[in-house]
C-alpha cells in the first residue's frame, strides 16, 4: 500500500478533480478510492463533490503504484532565469512535465532536480516544484516554484490570472477575423478519454487570439490564456476551424510537414515575483523547427500580408 497526502495551497475545487490532477490516479479510479473510504480530507471520510478549501489536508490510501524515477538525471535543461524563488525554464518540444501515464522517467522534473538546489513540495513528491504545465510536445516558458511560499504565490497569480501566458502558433488555413475571443466549456472527450473536447458540461475555457501574419494556406497566431485547461489552446484552434500545423491529436491527417509535435510554443511568461513583488517579463524565441516552416512558407511566396 502507498500513502499521499496534498496539502491544498488556495480554495481549490471538488474533492475527486483535485485528486485526479495531483495524482497519477484516474478520475473514475479516484472515485472508487474516495467511495471505498481512502480519501479523506482533515481525517473525515468525505463526497467526491466536496469542495477542498486552502488549507485542507488530502490523505489518500492506495494499492502500490507502478514504480515511477523520481531520482536527478543529468539531462539538458535550458533556464532562462533563476534566483532563490523561482526558476523560468524553456522546455524543449518532446519532453514530458513529470512522470505519469506510462512516463516514469526523464521529465522536466528529474532533470529539475538534478540542476536546481530546491523545489517547493506542496505538489507532492511526483511533481516537486511545478505550478503549471505545458504539453508534452509544445516548447516554451513556465515558472517553477522553489520553495513553498514561492508556490504559493505563483498559484494565487494563476488563479487570479495576473500570471499571463501567451503562446505562438501556427494555424492551418487563413484566419479571417484579426481577432477574437473564445469562450467554450472543455471537458473529457466521450470518444476517447486521453483527449479533451468542447462539450456541454465540460468546465469553463477562454482564449483570446490575435493574427500575427496570414500566408497562402497558413496563419501565425497569437494566444493568451484566459484559464488553463488542458489542451486548451490546442482544442479553441480545431473548435474554430484551424487547427495547429503537427498537432497529431486534433489537427488534420495529411500533413504537409514532417513534424515531430505542433507547432504551438510559450513564447512570453509575464509575472509578480513572489518575494520583491516587481513585475517580471520573460520570452523565449521559437525554435528553430519552428522557424524553418516559417521561413519555407515565405520564401516560397506564401505570404500575404
Amino acid at each position: 500500500m502507498t500513502e499521499i497526502e496534498l496539502k491544498v495551497a488556495l480554495d481549490a475545487k471538488r474533492l475527486d478533480l483535485y485528486v485526479a490532477e495531483n495524482t497519477e490516479f484516474s478520475r473514475s479510479h479516484v472515485k472508487k478510492l474516495i467511495d471505498g473510504g481512502s480519501v479523506t480530507v482533515n481525517n473525515k471520510a468525505v463526497k467526491s463533490s466536496y469542495q477542498l478549501k486552502a488549507g485542507d489536508v488530502v490523505h489518500i490510501v492506495a494499492a502500490e503504484p507502478e514504480k515511477i524515477d523520481l531520482t536527478p538525471q543529468d539531462l539538458p535543461l535550458d533556464v532562462i532565469y533563476q534566483d532563490e524563488d523561482i526558476a523560468v525554464i524553456n522546455k524543449a518540444q518532446g519532453v514530458t512535465v513529470h512522470a505519469g501515464g506510462g512516463t516514469k522517467s526523464g521529465t522536466l522534473v528529474n532533470a529539475l532536480m538534478f540542476h536546481l538546489d530546491s523545489l517547493s513540495g506542496i505538489n507532492g513528491v511526483i511533481r516537486p516544484g511545478i505550478v503549471h504545465r505545458i504539453d508534452k510536445d509544445t516548447s516554451g516558458l513556465l515558472v517553477v516554484a522553489k520553495n513553498d511560499a514561492a508556490h504559493l504565490s505563483l498559484a494565487k497569480q494563476i488563479q487570479q490570472k495576473t500570471c499571463k501566458r501567451e503562446y505562438l502558433a501556427l494555424l492551418e488555413g487563413v484566419v479571417k477575423a484579426d481577432n477574437g475571443h473564445i469562450a467554450t466549456l472543455i471537458g473529457r472527450n466521450p470518444k476517447d478519454r486521453k483527449l479533451m473536447a468542447v462539450t456541454k458540461t465540460g468546465r469553463v475555457a477562454t482564449t483570446d487570439y490575435e493574427v500575427v501574419k496570414r500566408y497562402k494556406d497558413y496563419t501565425l497566431c497569437k494566444f493568451s490564456l484566459g484559464t488553463g485547461r488542458t489542451h486548451q489552446i490546442r482544442v479553441h484552434a480545431k473548435y474554430i476551424g484551424h487547427p495547429v500545423v503537427g498537432d497529431k491529436a486534433y489537427g488534420i491527417k495529411k500533413q504537409r510537414f514532417d513534424l515531430k509535435g505542433q507547432l504551438l510554443h510559450a513564447y512570453r511568461l509575464t509575472l509578480t515575483h513572489p518575494k520583491t513583488g516587481e513585475t517580471m517579463v520573460f520570452e523565449a524565441p521559437i525554435p528553430d523547427y519552428f522557424k524553418n516552416v516559417l521561413d519555407v512558407l515565405s520564401n516560397r511566396g506564401d505570404r500575404l500580408v
